[in-house]
């Protein structure tokens, strides 16, 4: 019997004879020792993002003071979830209860080397796009609440990589959900309405699905603690409906990551909003979606996994060729950003479907690579059509001899995305297609390799026509403000694809070690239950 309960009855039973001032043991249900101070590291980003949004919204019709606020939350983001990472690497994971309670009577919010990385990707590309805004977004944009619903994105992102309750992970989705709708409509187009509308029902339904699966994890297992549930998960195969849970959590994640067959809303609501806005969502938002794929059905549901490892090959498969492919077709440069975003999570599907340490690995490092590569592919397109005066291929043009530096970015970006050396991309694809041989599945390393193909294609005729193609039609030579704030977050981003592209000994390690706690979850689950907890 679990010893809280045990405590309540014992105490019920004996009311009548035990003075009310007597004392209660709690040490059965709440933490009785102070919060060590570096626990906090788990909740604090979280607890930044928010405090600031409200600020911000406190502040709203003093525009010029957004920035001022916003960029250096973000810096003190990054810097907290750097020292996430140092600590996780270093001890391992660690958790922390809301309210003092012991799990799973409290909501846990769990750091692991996974989810610690990743929200460190995250705040970095929060960081370009917030100093990118600084000039992509006007005085409109910014009354509208840019820099309010950048942070709460944040907040909703961060909070969905350190959660430790699955219910807590759908609450996190609808915080990013609801900031995302404010950012893609932040214009008031019609061109931006339509493409909400598109994104707003996939993805409601996607989290209509999610939650009808938490409430059967509920039904079946009495609790939501991801680390009490991954324990339990055992006691009930033959008993309980899993496959059937697992298939659900599959179709709901897979609508939230744009994957095949539900990835068409992608490319239909991507290329409405402001480029920064676009480069943010490409960057972090169907990330989140194959993120709680890994943490449910690696961590989770392993054997399910397993049992279905073949359906999600060949769902990967076919959203990393179709991605390319409509990458492929495409004459607008946002469009085509957008289907790039879409092949690159089925190569990061295909690692969860290899499963192990080699598969997994390779999807948390393509992970990282794509939330780096595919925001600073945005950013740069829109540089592109600043100087080119255009979206379109048809008419761009001449961008070498105008933008030398741009060019040179771009070749980076384009090399990176395509997994070409030496830049990021090569390491993630090299360990897939490893992983893949080594369980004979020699069709999704063909896969793997003909998308990598199409996209080289594809990017490749992006360079040739818009920057080395001499200019078709005269344009007014673009203006100089701001360039400082539209530069630097791209070139720091490239940066970041170069170094870790000729020095990748570390986040390789890193994934590593993260798919390794994730395929075996005892440490995140000692961290939760550090004494065995409630039986």
């Amino acid at each position: 019997m679990n010893p809280f309960l045990r405590s309540v009855t014992d105490r019920n039973t004996d009311a009548m004879a035990v003075p009310t001032t007597a004392p209660i043991d709690l040490s059965a249900a709440m933490v009785m020792a102070p919060t060590a101070l570096a626990d906090w590291l788990v909740i604090a980003p979280m607890a930044l993002m928010i405090t600031l949004g409200a600020v911000l919204m406190m502040v709203r019709h003093r525009i010029w003071l957004h920035g001022w606020i916003a960029i250096p939350g973000l810096v003190a983001l990054v810097l907290m979830e750097g020292l996430l990472v140092y600590r996780v690497a270093v001890d391992g994971p660690f958790t922390m209860t809301a309210g003092r309670w012991l799990p799973p009577f409290g909501i846990s919010f769990t750091a692991d080397l996974m989810g610690s990385l990743l929200a460190l990707a995250s705040g970095l590309v929060a960081l370009a796009a917030g100093i990118y805004g600084l000039r992509d977004i006007d005085a409109t944009g910014r009354r509208y609440g840019f820099y309010p619903f950048l942070l709460l994105l944040m907040a909703g992102v961060t909070g969905a990589f350190l959660t430790g309750d699955i219910f807590n992970l759908y609450v996190w989705f609808e915080v990013l959900l609801i900031s995302s709708f404010g950012l893609l409509i932040l214009g008031s187009e019609r061109q931006q309405i339509d493409g909400a509308l598109k994104y707003a029902v996939l993805n409601l339904l996607g989290t209509t699905l999610f939650l009808i699966a938490v409430g059967y994890v509920y039904a079946i297992f009495g609790t939501l603690n991801m680390a009490d549930i991954a324990r339990q998960a055992n006691d009930y195969r033959g008993t309980a409906p899993l496959m059937t849970l697992s298939a659900l959590f599959i179709l709901a994640f897979a609508m939230k990551a744009a994957a095949f067959p539900v990835n068409f809303w992608l490319p239909a609501s991507y290329h409405t909003p402001r480029i920064v806005v676009s480069a943010l969502f490409g960057g972090l938002l169907t990330k989140v979606g194959v993120y709680a794929l890994m943490r449910v059905m690696v961590m989770l549901f392993p054997v399910e996994r397993e049992q279905l490892s073949f359906l999600l090959a060949i769902i990967a498969a076919l959203t990393m060729v179709i991605g390319a492919l409509g990458a492929l077709a495409q004459s607008d440069l946002r469009r085509m950003a957008g289907f790039a975003v879409i092949a690159g999570i089925g190569n990061i599907i295909a690692g969860v479907a290899i499963g192990g340490v080699p598969g997994v690995s390779g999807a948390i490092l393509y992970s990282l690579h794509s939330i780096i590569v595919m925001t600073a592919l945005y950013l740069l397109i829109g540089e592109a059509a600043r100087i080119g005066g255009s979206w379109s291929l048809q008419t761009l043009g001449g961008l070498y001899r105008d933008a030398p530096w741009i060019a040179a970015a771009a070749f980076v970006i384009f090399f990176a995305a395509a997994g070409l050396p030496p830049f990021s991309g090569l390491w993630p694809k090299i360990i897939l297609l490893k992983a893949a041989l080594d369980i004979g599945a020699w069709w999704l390393s063909a896969a793997i390799l003909i998308s990598a193909l199409i996209l080289t294609l594809t990017l490749g005729r992006v360079f040739l026509l818009a920057f080395w193609r001499p200019r078709i039609e005269p344009s007014a030579v673009p203006s100089a403000a701001g360039a400082l704030q539209r530069s630097a977050p791209l070139a720091g981003l490239v940066a970041i694809i170069v170094f870790f592209g000729i020095f990748p000994d570390l986040p390789v390690r890193l994934s590593q070690e993260a798919a390794a706690t994730l395929a075996d979850p005892r440490a995140y689950i000692q961290s939760v239950f550090p004494t065995g907890g409630a039986e």
